[in-house]
């Protein structure tokens, strides 16, 4: 067998335990995206990328994105390359994680890296179709402008609520698969989907018609909002059973 080879399939099993847990994972992350992280990931470690040049790769992959999605008149041909430039960077976000947890590299630096560049695709994202809405889409009324609108502050708030609860959970890092105790409920996947990145990128195949575009875009708008909502008061009762004060919270 050739050295690079087996490198890189011994790669990709190991990868399998240095990923995050997939308890409360959405669907598509679960079973499609961070299965195509690891192999991602283990193309980088036999290149010699880093997690953070790996970071940066998946940025350019993203923004490419939403900068076409702002600036270039909706088309079929248009569409399919925003979504698969979309789904391509988002793979490569789960890949970064991944390759430091395989390298033993990581470090507060590169998460910080990572969660910015998360945040503002995270915002910049439905800003972008709110542009591209107004420039180029005839819509029975500007109402609909609101959807983006409103995706971007839901978005940005479940976001932020998120990643701010499990550090504070788990100040020492994320859960790793090999620490699993049981195995993570599909069910719970299948309802967190509305809040699945991925499940977003592929509704932009349907970019090229805006106003089909709205109604899954929409759905998945409310279906975050539901979300949110019913998480906001958990995680607060989560945070308020922790014993010590945290440096920087009242």
């Amino acid at each position: 067998m050739d050295v690079t080879t087996k490198s890189f399939a011994n790669s990709v099993r190991a990868l399998r335990t240095a990923q995050k847990s997939n308890r409360g994972a959405p669907i598509y992350s679960r079973l499609v995206n961070r299965p195509v992280g690891r192999v991602f990931a283990a193309l980088a470690h036999q290149v010699g990328l880093t997690p953070n040049q790996v970071t940066g790769v998946s940025a350019i992959f993203t923004f490419t994105a939403i900068v076409l999605v702002a600036l270039v008149p909706p088309s079929p041909a248009a569409a399919a390359t925003v979504a698969l430039l979309l789904m391509i960077g988002y793979g490569l976000d789960a890949a970064d994680g991944q390759l430091a947890r395989l390298l033993g590299s990581g470090s507060p630096a590169g998460g910080w890296l990572d969660h910015v560049c998360d945040s503002a695709k995270t915002a910049t994202i439905h800003l972008a179709v709110l542009v591209s809405m107004y420039r180029f889409a005839d819509l029975p009324t500007d109402l609909l402008l609101l959807v983006p609108i409103c995706y971007s502050i839901v978005d940005s708030v479940l976001f932020f609520g998120f990643i701010l609860t499990d550090s504070l959970r788990r100040p020492s890092g994320p859960a790793l698969a090999q620490a699993e105790n049981a195995r993570p409920s599909v069910l719970r996947s299948v309802l967190a989907a509305p809040t699945d990145y991925g499940i977003l990128c592929l509704i932009f195949f349907a970019f090229a018609w805006p106003q089909v575009f709205l109604v899954p875009y929409g759905i998945l708008m409310l279906g975050t909002a539901g979300y949110l909502l019913l998480a906001l008061p958990r995680w607060y009762r989560d945070i308020s059973r922790l014993g010590s004060p945290v440096p920087g919270t009242r």
